[in-house]
């Protein structure tokens, strides 16, 4: 019979990274990853895809910006309360421009939690001004 189980944070796991991001894993079984990311200030990640897994995040603190789309140019801003929705295979980064470390809640599907990739747009790996 299966029981609720709690893990304290300080028993997280370091988990996959993608340039500019910390994850830890609260759990990691074959059918779900849930953890946590951490971003530093002006923080811009590496561009990367969750694989056939749709990504959940929930914003704690700091800022989060995500760039995805032809060349990166769609952009949205989300802030400490607000949900994200990353579909499936969709190459994307993520940012910080606030002055204090990001942190969400993230939930992804079975498989692995992340593809980094060079980007939208080979040759495209810098973001621009």
């Amino acid at each position: 019979m299966a029981r609720p189980q709690l893990v304290r944070r300080d028993e997280f796991k370091e988990a996959a990274r993608t340039p500019g991001i910390v994850r830890r894993a609260a759990f990691a079984t074959e059918g779900v990853w849930a953890g946590v990311a951490t971003t530093e200030p002006g923080m811009v990640s590496g561009w990367h895809h969750h694989g056939d897994h749709s990504t959940y995040l929930y914003i704690t603190h700091g800022r989060f910006r995500l760039e995805s789309g032809p060349l990166g140019r769609d952009v949205f801003e989300g802030e400490p309360g607000d949900f994200v929705r990353i579909p499936a295979r969709v190459v994307h980064r993520e940012s910080n421009p606030a002055s204090e470390r990001g942190h969400t809640v993230d939930r992804i599907g079975t498989g692995p939690v992340v593809v980094n990739v060079d980007g939208p747009d080979p040759g495209r790996s810098k973001r621009r001004g």
